[in-house]
C-alpha cells in the first residue's frame, strides 16, 4: 500500500512556514550592540524587522513609557531596568525570607507540641493525685519515697499553678 505524497508534502510545507510566521525585532543595548529576537526588552526602543503587525502585548514601547494598560497595571519604577544579577539577588532574598519564615513556623509548631505534651502530662498527674493513687518520687540519695498527704497537696497545688500558667 503506498501513501499519497500530497499530505506529506503539505505537512512539510506547513512546518517550514511556521518559523517565518514569527516576528523578529531589532534593538540596541546600552553598550550600542545590536540584538535580534522575537521579544524585545520592555525598556528599550525596538524595530520590527520581520513579521506581521505586532500584537498589543509585543508592541515596541519607547523608553520611559510605563506600559500600563487597562488589564495590566504599570510595573514598579525601576523593575524593568533591573539587571539579571539584581533579579537573582532579589530572588535569593525572597527565598531566604521564605526559608526563615518556614523555620520560624516549624519552631512555633514544635513549641506548641511541647506545651501540649506538658499540659497533658500535668493534667494526668493531677488527676492521679486527686484520685488518691500512691505517688512516689526519688530523693537526693536516689531512693524511692512515697508522698504523704502534705506532699500530695503541695504537688497538686504546684501542678494547678503550672496548668493555669501554661495551659489554655
Amino acid at each position: 500500500m503506498s501513501r499519497p505524497l500530497v499530505p506529506v508534502a503539505l505537512l512539510a510545507l506547513l512546518l517550514t512556514a511556521l518559523p517565518a510566521a514569527g516576528q523578529v525585532y531589532s534593538w540596541k543595548d546600552k553598550d550600542g550592540r545590536t540584538h535580534y529576537g522575537d521579544m524585545p526588552p520592555a525598556a528599550v526602543e525596538s524595530t520590527l524587522i520581520r513579521g506581521g503587525e505586532p500584537s498589543p502585548a509585543q508592541a515596541p514601547r519607547p523608553i520611559g513609557e510605563s506600559g500600563a494598560t487597562a488589564d495590566m497595571p504599570a510595573r514598579p519604577p525601576g523593575s524593568s531596568t533591573r539587571s539579571l544579577a539584581e533579579r537573582e539577588q532579589a530572588f535569593r532574598e525572597r527565598r531566604a525570607a521564605a526559608a526563615e519564615a518556614e523555620a520560624k513556623a516549624a519552631e512555633e509548631a514544635e513549641t506548641l507540641r511541647d506545651t501540649e505534651r506538658f499540659c497533658a502530662s500535668a493534667r494526668h498527674e493531677l488527676a492521679a493525685l486527686r484520685d488518691g493513687q500512691r505517688m512516689m518520687r526519688f530523693n537526693a540519695q536516689g531512693e524511692r519515697e512515697f508522698l504523704d498527704d502534705q506532699a500530695r497537696a503541695e504537688q497538686a497545688a504546684r501542678l494547678e499553678r503550672q496548668i493555669a500558667e501554661h495551659c489554655r
